[in-house]
């Protein structure tokens, strides 16, 4: 959307001072922003628009209104305002991975523009963009050095401001981005976009084939970096799923440092960010996941690390629950291979001596609902099923995902089903009672049902 709405306002303003009276009679600079929103208006509704390109539509409006008004295109203000639009159109969007990413690398960038400003100029106009003052003659060296040291800068901010986020959507962090990131932005300035827009204009003649290999010379040099950074020592930090409190606050944290203009709010950031770290190491740490599909099944070895178990893998599934246990294993290896599987079902161990059961065939619910503290099946289980813990169909409907946790007490159950959830604004439903699943008689916390367990105060997420 950028590149689109920058190439739109360059051209159309170019070709309109090539008329001598409309450059010095009329407002240009204002026509040509007009034409770019109207281009990229144009070019959300080509593209589909999908979420993503309509926040950067809602962004780009604002900063070409701002160079219409004679306002300061880049400022917090403007940043706010986006933020508004967004939350206003699309409330569910700041839950969005995209939402929270992109806003806090702009407010990072702003926020450093800002203080640049601030530095040269002492009592600095956040509306008004200054007129007047000439650059600093420098050479050519220096240039260069000043111009490598502000991306770096400009990477760090943006970097630290987006890594809670990262951190906790995807589970892990790359030390070296501040090394990747430059390297990366320059080959793409140098290569890609001129290239693309070079080899776009030369294509109808076809006189492009050369452009292209240009432009692929750059693209496979980005991938060696890549690889490169990744085959490092340390290149890549995984880390466990954090609690919910962690990432508010963190997120406060980055607001702290980037919306004040005095040090002294900007220091709020620190015991923000101090709350939020200790959420991320508190975690939820399931020794046993129950795939909602009845099938499939996660426990934890000796070793303390997630095994799978299922007699169909499903990569996707165990992928999620090990990034988010902060396990960098590859899906394929924490199959657990020595867990026995047959047509009927598959068994692995627990502790204590007790075992979980995955049943394929209702022919094995007889004898695994005497033998197993958990069972889990895609079917229906009889009545009279006597497993501490029964996640059939019935109950995997109502809770979705289960994880359960190893405790002094036994297993402590908590569910993936929302509905069930006790929140100020929306109390958790009267859980139907099924005698399935509820023993009265083995005591402690297998006792209790699941959905009760799910509400109760310390349990769940």
């Amino acid at each position: 959307m950028t590149l689109v709405a920058g190439i739109i306002f360059v051209v159309t303003r170019r070709l309109l001072a090539l008329s001598r009276m409309l450059a010095l009679q009329y407002p240009i600079k204002k026509w040509a922003a007009a034409v770019a929103m109207a281009g990229s208006v144009l070019y959300d509704i080509a593209t589909g628009s999908r979420v993503g390109t309509e926040r950067a539509l809602i962004m780009t409006l604002i900063v070409l209104s701002a160079v219409i008004m004679d306002r300061r295109a880049l400022t917090m203000r403007n940043l706010a305002f986006a933020v508004l639009a967004v939350v206003v159109i699309e409330p569910e969007a700041i839950l969005g991975v995209s939402f929270q990413l992109s806003f806090a690398a702009v407010a990072a960038l702003v926020a450093v523009m800002e203080s640049r400003i601030a530095a040269l100029d002492a009592d600095p106009d956040p509306f008004v963009p200054k007129r007047g003052a000439a650059p600093k003659p420098s050479f050519f060296g220096a240039h260069l050095v000043e111009k490598s040291l502000a991306l770096l800068i400009a990477t760090a901010f943006a970097t630290s401001a987006t890594a809670s986020f990262m951190a906790y959507h995807f589970h892990d962090l790359s030390p070296y981005v501040l090394i990747g990131n430059p390297l990366t932005l320059t080959v793409i300035e140098v290569f890609a976009v001129p290239g693309a827009l070079l080899g776009a204009a030369l294509y109808p003649l076809g006189l492009d084939g050369s452009v292209w290999i240009y432009v692929g010379a750059g693209i496979k040099f980005i991938l060696w970096v890549a690889r490169f950074i990744a085959e490092a020592p340390g290149s890549t930090v995984h880390l466990r799923a954090f609690a919910p409190y962690a990432l508010p606050f963190l997120a406060l944290a980055v607001m702290s440092a980037t919306i004040w203009r005095t040090w002294t709010f900007r220091l709020t950031a620190i015991p923000l960010a101090l709350v939020g770290i200790v959420g991320a190491t508190q975690g939820p740490r399931y020794d046993v996941i129950v795939a909602p599909s009845g099938d499939l099944a996660a426990v934890r070895d000796a070793d303390g690390a997630l095994e799978v178990v299922g007699k169909r893998f499903n990569a996707f599934a165990a992928e999620q629950w090990l990034t988010a246990d902060g396990d960098g294993r590859e899906p394929a290896q924490a199959r657990a291979f020595d867990a026995p599987c047959d047509r009927l079902g598959c068994v692995a161990a627990l502790p204590e001596g007790e075992s979980l059961s995955i049943v394929l065939d209702r022919l094995a619910f007889d004898e695994d609902c005497a033998r197993a503290e958990v069972v889990v099946s895609a079917f229906t289980a009889p009545a009279g099923c006597q497993a501490k813990f029964v996640f059939d169909q019935q109950a995997l409907a109502r809770m979705g995902a289960v994880g359960l946790t190893w405790g002094d007490n036994g297993f402590a159950l908590a569910s993936d089903r929302g509905p069930l959830e006790n929140r100020p604004w929306s109390p958790a439903p009267e859980p139907a009672r099924d005698d399935r699943i509820v023993r009265p008689g083995h005591g402690g916390s297998h006792g209790a049902d699941p959905a009760d367990a799910a509400d109760e105060p310390g349990e769940g997420r």
